[in-house]
């Protein structure tokens, strides 16, 4: 069985190769770091150089560290450029480099995840759909998004007992689910037809994942912004105020009005959602 084990400094590195881990990755925090990462890339290289180079052992046998991977996850910071240049710095190594797409902060980050696969279509990508979601019950869901955005694979939380991990109990799934995801993956394979179109629309099928994340975005936005409605309400009732601020809307109007030119948008279509969205929130006021 292969191994592989999270590094985040040179003795980490020095450690597991010792060990004859097959595979090493680097997580999204030291991700964010640059300079970490150079240090892990720096100790890889200097390891396996010395490896080489050793003198035979008595036996007459050659000892060699064989390390068959990096992993490097996408920063924790949404930065494409960055996770790129960590890929570079991995590369020098000599060693194969998989990226490992994890998402920032429980969300997606699929625009950034598409701007490396634009970038580096060559270097493997796998899913975490654990620290992704952060939920285990939406990590059957993410998987679908392997085969929808021709990914090479993922990297999965499984525990026996979730409730018992001592770290990310939420976000794990147990085995039984994890061969239930294999299965009905095996099961969708489809007509030589059909996996041709679904290659044809990989990249479609990217740019509609961008915007059902700005969707999602959107719409708990608007939701939040209900919110505060609602407690202006209650103000405006302990005040005796009225809910209609004429005043007030023309402000929101004219600032729409300067956001939709700065930003090519329609100046109807804007007046039109701030219509609505100052509609809903008098209603919310009520």
């Amino acid at each position: 069985m292969e191994i592989a084990t999270e590094v985040a400094t040179p003795e980490h590195v020095e450690a597991a190769l010792k060990a004859g881990v097959d595979y090493l990755w680097i997580g999204a925090r030291s991700s964010a770091n640059p300079i970490v990462v150079q240090e892990i890339a720096t100790a890889i290289g200097d390891r396996l150089r010395l490896t080489e180079h050793r003198p035979a052992s008595p036996d007459r046998t050659q000892t060699k560290t064989i390390l068959k991977g990096i992993l490097i996850k996408n920063p924790v910071n949404n930065d494409a450029g960055l996770w790129i240049g960590n890929i570079e710095r991995l590369e020098k190594t000599g060693v194969p480099v998989i990226a490992v797409h994890r998402g920032c902060g429980h969300q997606p980050c699929w625009a950034m995840a598409h701007a490396v696969r634009l970038a580096r279509p060559d270097i493997p990508m796998l899913l975490d759909p654990s620290h992704m979601s952060g939920d285990a019950k939406k990590v059957p869901g993410l998987m679908q998004k392997i085969d929808e955005l021709g990914l090479d694979g993922a990297m999965v939380e499984v525990h026996c007992r979730p409730e018992e991990a001592l770290s990310d109990a939420n976000q794990q799934i147990e085995p039984r689910t994890l061969a239930e995801i294999i299965l009905h993956a095996s099961e969708r394979v489809s007509s030589p037809n059909e996996e041709n179109r679904i290659e044809g629309e990989k990249e479609l099928n990217w740019l509609r994942a961008e915007i059902d994340e700005l969707d999602a975005r959107l719409w708990e936005t608007i939701s939040a912004r209900m919110d505060v409605s609602r407690r202006i309400g209650k103000w405006k009732k302990a005040h005796d105020v009225a809910p209609l601020q004429p005043k007030r809307f023309q402000q929101l109007s004219e600032q729409v009005a300067h956001f939709a030119k700065e930003n090519g948008l329609s100046a109807d279509f804007s007046q039109e959602v701030l219509k609505l969205i100052h509609k809903e929130s008098l209603k919310q006021q009520e």
